[in-house]
């Protein structure tokens, strides 16, 4: 462009905007969408002192959006100056360091007034009910209108006035769903007030408000809004630390959602979306839980207003800590004490899938019918196939020796454990030609699947000979003294089947024993360095020279977890120890499997390191740990041996957070006595 043409070009005056254009540029920072203004408006009625907030939308909140409560209401004076900018009763005394209330700078009610038509009808506790209308932008005269105590405020035709907004909101359905999704986490936050949802969609959305305060309360108002199988999957948190104090209920690590949405952060009462929150629980949940599932939960944090700035975001759904870190440190350990506390629990969904998968899809005399027409012996079935058969013809089990039921490093057992001993797993004991076993039960029927079954678990209850000890015996051995029962079986070497007193538990044994490893590894770390075997040969290890070299690098690290390696010419390492609790596996496949997360660690993106959140190496070693773990654990096709079996269990029980491997999958399932009979018509 020539200087002559900048030179003849008019020169712009600064002008003082018209107010009403001021409102709808300001509209569009606090009303983005439908459900910004319902966010805005229902905020308000909580702040009234509403107990009970009516909503219903038109059109996604496009054509419709009205709001009623019950809260103290407004008197002429009040709402005439309401619908003016920056106009407000929440701040008395102008200290933005102490906000208690939801809304506080007074923008709302003229930005969507701005941009809608907006109609208020108010009525204090002794006063007449009056009515106020905005329409796009233009405030006409205060009037007196019937109305009941409260308020009760339309806004419709939202964005009329600005009709290229229009074009940005997405369909019906969608909006609908963002006000939707806005009445939850506000439901979530205020269990006192009970919130009733309607739209075009059908029936009624409806929280009842709870009367009692405390935890028990606050879990019914999650389940409604998480869900039925929420409080049964749940665990309780609870915890304070300089001047914050933490509450609420946290899901099992198995318990778990494809997207984050399930994820509730109260703060004051407020809602937040917070992404230091946020990181915390990802922290938590990191060694429990697979980066691509997200946690179900709801926890409510209260403090001092002046400890929390909430004054940084036009949506206020972000704020800022004074003290990150310590609020960080505390969400990451009440996290951790309360699953730690929940022992070996895996969720009630898997029981449930469990159960769909057994129900039979067409009826049992079918399946019998169609196994009795078959002319082929037990021996001429497909592989993986049942037969009907009735056990004259069949084999006798033999028990396989125990050198070819396990192989490899066993599992150790819990300090003081003692197998119990029990008639009728010794080689010796089976009985090969009657026709029941020692106990009673007909062993022809099982000897149908002797080439592939090991011998029964050993059961922890005592076997009395009358029932006059059984009810001696029953009382010493109380309900939950073994929640995870005695070992029965193992089913196609890879799945313990255990009874209870209740019922059954099947146990996935590579998950199972993954974690057992790594609590067990982390333990070590934790207590000053790995516990490591050396090789009685060193073991060399060829890979590519860039991966021997990132290798090397990481030698210190690597020496800490108990695998000490050194460099071995171009593309080699010499390994000389492993770690204890993984000897007896591998050298080249452990080798391989800490490169592979070695790479992962290198490129992955750590959240801020704060207090009591672990730094940038504490979670590379952790991260190595759950490889070393992975790889060191029994492997499904591995046999064992019932008191093998048994040692897990208890093994289990004892460690916390075992109902779920490192991933996030959960090691057992469990069906009760109950849910098995009904699957059998008897209940």
């Amino acid at each position: 462009m020539s200087a002559s043409h900048e030179r003849s070009a008019p020169r712009a005056t600064v002008r003082r905007l018209d107010p009403i254009l001021v409102d709808r540029i300001a509209a569009g920072e606090v009303v983005e969408r439908p459900a910004s203004a319902v966010k805005e408006l229902v905020e308000n009625a909580i702040d009234a002192g509403a107990r009970s907030v009516e909503i219903a939308i038109e059109g996604g909140g496009r054509r419709l959006i009205r709001v009623i409560d019950d809260g103290i209401g407004m008197s002429p004076e009040d709402l005439e100056l309401a619908v003016e900018r920056h106009a407000t009763s929440k701040i008395p005394d102008n200290d933005l360091t102490r906000i208690g209330s939801l809304g506080f700078r007074g923008e709302a009610l003229p930005s969507i007034g701005a941009v809608s038509r907006l109609v208020i009808t108010s009525r204090t506790a002794d006063g007449e009910g009056v009515s106020l209308t905005v329409d796009s932008g233009v405030k006409g005269p205060v009037r007196p209108a019937p109305a009941s105590r409260g308020t009760r405020i339309e806004v419709t035709e939202l964005f009329a006035a600005t009709p290229a907004r229009l074009k940005f909101l997405k369909s019906d359905r969608a909006e609908s769903a963002a006000v939707s999704e806005i009445i939850r986490r506000l439901a979530v936050a205020q269990p006192q007030v009970r919130f009733t949802l309607r739209s075009e969609s059908g029936s009624p959305t409806v929280f009842p408000a709870e009367s009692e305060p405390g935890q028990a309360a606050f879990l019914r108002r999650l389940g409604a809004v998480l869900g039925p199988d929420f409080p049964a999957n749940a665990v309780p948190v609870d915890m304070a630390r300089e001047g914050f104090a933490l509450q609420g209920h946290v899901g099992l690590p198995t318990f778990h959602r494809g997207s984050a949405s399930h994820i509730h952060f109260v703060v004051n009462g407020r809602p937040v979306r917070d992404r230091l929150l946020l990181g915390a629980v990802r922290g938590a949940f990191a060694d429990t839980m697979s980066s691509d599932r997200h946690p179900v939960l709801a926890l409510a944090l209260t403090c001092e207003p002046g400890l929390v700035d909430v004054n940084v975001h036009p949506a206020k759904t972000e704020l800022r800590f004074r003290e990150p870190g310590l609020v960080r440190a505390l969400i990451v350990s009440a996290i951790h004490e309360a699953l730690r506390r929940a022992g070996a629990r895996s969720s009630s969904t898997g029981t449930r899938a469990v159960l769909d998968a057994l129900r039979p899809a067409g009826s049992v005399a079918g399946l019998v019918s169609s196994g009795a027409s078959s002319s082929s012996s037990w021996g001429n079935a497909a592989p993986g196939r049942f037969a009907v058969h009735s056990g004259a013809s069949a084999p006798s089990l033999m028990p396989r020796p125990a050198s070819r039921l396990f192989s490899g490093p066993s599992v150790s057992a819990p300090a003081g454990y003692q197998p119990p001993q029990r008639p009728g797993f010794a080689e010796e004991d089976v009985d090969q030609g009657g026709d029941e076993g020692p106990f009673g039960f007909a062993e022809t029927p099982q000897a149908l699947f002797a080439a592939d079954l090991a011998p029964p678990g050993a059961d922890l209850r005592p076997e009395p000979d009358d029932s006059a000890e059984i009810g001696a015996h029953r009382d010493a051995y109380p309900r939950d003294a073994y929640p995870l029962g005695a070992a029965r079986a193992q089913i196609h070497e890879t799945y313990i089947l255990a009874q209870t007193r209740d019922g059954i538990v099947l146990v996935d044994q590579h998950a199972a024993h993954e974690r057992l490893v790594y609590e067990r590894l982390k333990r070590e770390r934790a207590g000053g360095g790995v516990a490591r075997q050396g090789l009685l040969i060193p073991d060399v290890v060829e890979m590519a020279p860039e991966e021997a070299d990132r290798l090397v690098e990481a030698a210190l690290e690597l020496e800490r977890l108990g695998l000490s390696l050194e460099a071995f010419g171009p593309g080699a390492v010499l390994v000389r120890a492993v770690p204890a609790a993984l000897a007896g596996g591998s050298v080249k496949n452990l080798v391989l499997d800490v490169l592979d997360a070695l790479e992962a660690s290198g490129v992955e993106e750590g959240g801020p390191a704060g207090e009591g959140d672990p730094d940038p190496v504490s979670r590379r070693l952790d991260a190595l740990l759950s490889r070393m773990s992975c790889h060191g654990s029994i492997r499904a096709g591995r046999r064992l041996k019932p008191e093998e079996m048994n040692a897990l269990l208890r093994e289990m029980e004892a460690t916390p957070l075992s109902g779920s491997c490192n991933h996030g999958r959960p090691t057992f399932v469990t069906l009760g006595l109950a849910e098995i009979e009904r699957l059998f018509g008897r209940r």
